[in-house]
């Protein structure tokens, strides 16, 4: 199963639209993210009708945020874009009589409802400016030569 990566990749582009002067256009974005612009488009309108950013048509559009980083949890980017799976770990359902496939799955059910249940506490806990401020930490404590940032 291959990974969701929308969640990490999402974030990156927020905390980059943060630092620009002017919108990102979908191009720009796709370039950053090695990705279509269609892909981005369709992505980036579900954070629009989150409130998350806003996009701007014409000559000197684009995508900018509608909200500062501290107003923006983790969490509320992982539900805008549709509460992606958290696990790649799922229940047998080759004999849904077999008592013992019922008692893994009762199991593992349950502890993957706790892990989700702390990783969403963890999610909303942290904003997208905490993550901007670890960004700066780790450039701030780079050598002057290596502290360049890709947009």
């Amino acid at each position: 199963m291959r990974n969701d990566s929308r969640l990490s990749r999402m974030l990156h582009v927020l905390i980059h639209l943060a630092e620009r002067d002017a919108p990102a256009t979908s191009d720009d974005i796709a370039a950053m993210l090695g990705t279509n612009p269609v892909v981005v488009r369709r992505t980036m309108a579900g954070l629009r009708e989150a409130g998350y950013v806003r996009s701007d048509k014409g000559h000197g559009g684009g995508w900018s945020l509608a909200r500062p980083l501290e107003a923006i949890t983790l969490l509320d980017i992982y539900t805008a874009l549709g509460e992606p799976a958290l696990f790649a770990i799922g229940m047998a359902d080759d004999d849904p009589r077999c008592r013992v496939e019922q008692a893994v799955n009762a199991r593992l059910a349950s502890a993957m409802h706790d892990a989700a249940t702390l990783l969403r506490a963890r999610l909303q806990d942290v904003t997208l400016a905490d993550v901007a401020r670890d960004f700066e930490t780790e450039m701030s404590a780079l050598p002057p030569l290596h502290r360049t940032r890709a947009v």
